[in-house]
């Protein structure tokens, strides 16, 4: 409400320029907020379409339209929603309209980014993406092939335990043979059962020695392939075209993780220690005496224990290395930009903040034209229209007094005119005076 009081307070003459002077930068601001407004919907929407392409597997004309309808849906959409929020939510007066401007325009800022913030991010960052997607497979399948050659060289250690076995059996046949076991001297009963053990535990020990060359050599094959996919990552060009040149190593090396995870001997190991005390073939008994026979048959008793002891000590170190966490199965899935950029939006949070900014940036322009007209209708309450005007205010006044009276002049004396006809009329001279 306006004040009786024809004069201004200091207070209130400060506020009133105040006012008038951002009146004045509001109004030149104006004059190029709307292309400037149309500058940012066009380049989100140029971003967009760049995102939207990298999305559509079809390359045809249908694709390309596909794509520049939903680019220029989004410019418009942009362009208008920023617009409505320009013109509507600075000049709300009321707390609760204000407050459903502001629900509105978190709103849509939530709808802009799901609709176009991430495929433009897609579009600046797209490309890293998805070279951080096939780094981190990289890393992925070193791991599994590492981890698969740990176990691997595992299973290859399980040959010492076996060799150690060998060896024992083999001196207790060297004592056999001499005599110093059993007592009865020669290549007896006792001898062919140690011999027969051992046997069966030199086979063993060579079937681990074998893996050993395939081993090397599959790890080394694998180390080459990861040297192929680190290359591809890297490498210029179209990252798609690298992406199925990354794939087809990626098989090559799967395959090779599955032959290192079948050339563990652990397996083989367990088993044979299974079979080391019970597949033995008790020969006759050949010593001359009853005396001699029982010693023979004590000493056969004692290697039987032996080999069972043997043999669970075997089974425990196999069980230690099948119990080792087998490699974790990588499988490279291709992704694309888009993908790619959502599920390594950590990696690439300035490209988000770009791709995002470019599209919210009119909202920080809202609620600064918001807080300036605020800041304006602050200055100008409590104070007359009449204290408001300024010296071109009052001319411009005046000049549109004088218009309206010489209009309403103009108007008066047609409406004489047409009211009585003989008084606009001039006189006409008389025949008389015209005959003289």
């Amino acid at each position: 409400m306006a004040r009786s009081d024809p004069h201004l307070t200091a207070a209130e003459t400060k506020g009133l320029r105040a006012a008038r002077e951002l009146e004045g930068h509001v109004k030149w601001l104006e004059s190029f907020t709307p292309a400037a407004l149309g500058v940012l919907a066009v380049a989100s929407g140029i971003y967009t379409y760049l995102g939207v392409s990298s999305l559509l597997e079809d390359t045809g004309a249908m694709s390309f339209f596909a794509a520049v309808a939903y680019s220029v849906a989004v410019s418009v959409g942009i362009f208008v929603f920023w617009s409505y929020m320009m013109r509507l939510l600075p000049a709300m007066r009321t707390a609760s309209g204000l407050v459903g401007l502001v629900l509105s325009t978190i709103i849509g800022s939530f709808a802009i980014i799901a609709m176009s913030s991430w495929l433009n991010a897609a579009a600046l960052a797209g490309s890293a993406a998805v070279e951080q997607h096939l780094e981190n497979t990289v890393r992925d399948y070193q791991g599994g092939l590492e981890r698969a050659h740990e176990i691997a060289l595992s299973g290859q250690a399980l040959g010492r335990e076996v060799e150690r076995a060998r060896q024992t059996f083999e001196a207790l046949a060297d004592q056999e043979r001499s005599g110093d076991l059993s007592g009865a001297a020669g290549e007896g009963a006792v001898f062919r059962v140690l011999t027969q053990k051992t046997e069966e535990l030199s086979n063993l020990e060579q079937q681990i020695a074998a893996q050993s060359p395939l081993i090397t050599a599959a790890f080394e094959e694998g180390n080459r392939i990861l040297g192929r996919m680190r290359e591809l990552t890297v490498a210029p060009g179209p990252v798609d075209q690298r992406s199925v040149l990354f794939a087809e190593e990626s098989v090559r090396l799967a395959g090779v993780i599955a032959s290192l995870n079948q050339y563990s001997v652990a397996t083989l190991v367990t088993r044979a220690a299974q079979d080391l005390p019970a597949s033995v073939v008790l020969p006759e008994l050949d010593g001359r005496n009853s005396d001699v026979r029982a010693a023979q048959s004590s000493t056969i008793a004692s290697v039987l224990s032996a080999l069972d002891q043997r043999s669970q000590t075997l089974k425990r170190a196999a069980d230690e290395v099948l119990a080792l966490e087998p490699p974790a199965e990588t499988v490279y899935n291709p992704i694309s930009s888009a993908d790619a950029v959502i599920r390594y939006a950590g990696n690439f949070v300035p490209s988000w903040a770009g791709a995002i900014a470019i599209d919210l940036l009119p909202a920080i322009l809202v609620f600064v034209l918001a807080i300036t007209q605020a800041a304006i209708r602050s200055g100008r309450d409590g104070i007359s229209v009449e204290e408001t005007l300024t010296l071109s205010d009052l001319k411009a006044a005046l000049n549109a007094m004088r218009d309206v009276e010489t209009t309403m002049a103009a108007a008066d004396a047609d409406l004489d005119r047409r009211s009585d006809p003989g008084r606009s009329a001039p006189l006409a001279p008389s025949s008389d005076k015209a005959a003289e």
